[in-house]
């Protein structure tokens, strides 16, 4: 079996974590580093453990805003944003649940809304969201969905791309190198 730093440098976006230096410049940037379990300077430090369990389990990759301000200002290179993207397909590929985040029902409801039409349709995409979050928690924006139907900026019924044949190939590519749906 592979171990957790090689499964983690084979998934794209994780290619580069060893030329972290734990200078801790990622963590620093982080404007969501106080809600994670883990900040990013730790994440990587754990990787390099080998502590799948306790990286993949939590919710520190969820967190990530793909801001790059990390990114940006490593002075080696490493991308911290990429690896939280890597973690977070590493964890759906293992059947992780992640407790105290709803991002990866977020994730699937867009993936969803992608593979079905082509593209996103977003009252469609928020309403699987809710169904599979909080149901209630929907009604509580009724007010703004309802402002946006009338400026016409939300439609009721979503557009589909005329071809999908590319969309469908790059979908294909990708789980074959690795990624999940």
């Amino acid at each position: 079996m592979k171990s957790f730093l090689d499964e983690v440098k084979a998934t794209p976006g994780g290619e580069h974590v060893l030329a972290c230096i734990q200078c801790g410049t990622c963590t620093g940037s982080c404007p969501m580093a106080q809600y994670m379990e883990f900040p990013p300077r730790k994440i990587i430090a754990m990787i390099r453990a080998g502590l799948r369990e306790e990286v993949l389990s939590s919710s520190s990759m969820w967190h990530c805003l793909s801001c790059y301000s990390c990114t940006a200002r490593c002075p080696r290179g490493v991308k911290p944003t990429e690896i939280a993207h890597a973690l977070e397909s590493l964890a759906n590929k293992h059947g992780f649940k992640v407790g105290g985040t709803k991002t990866p029902m977020f994730y699937r409801s867009f993936v969803d809304s992608i593979n079905g039409r082509g593209r996103v349709f977003e009252l469609g995409m928020m309403i699987k969201y809710y169904l599979l979050t909080n149901p209630l928690a929907g009604l509580k924006i009724w007010k703004v969905g309802l402002q946006l139907f009338t400026h016409k900026r939300i439609p009721l019924k979503g557009a589909r791309i005329k071809e999908t044949g590319d969309l469908s190939r790059i979908l294909r590519k990708y789980k074959e190198i690795g990624g999940s749906d």
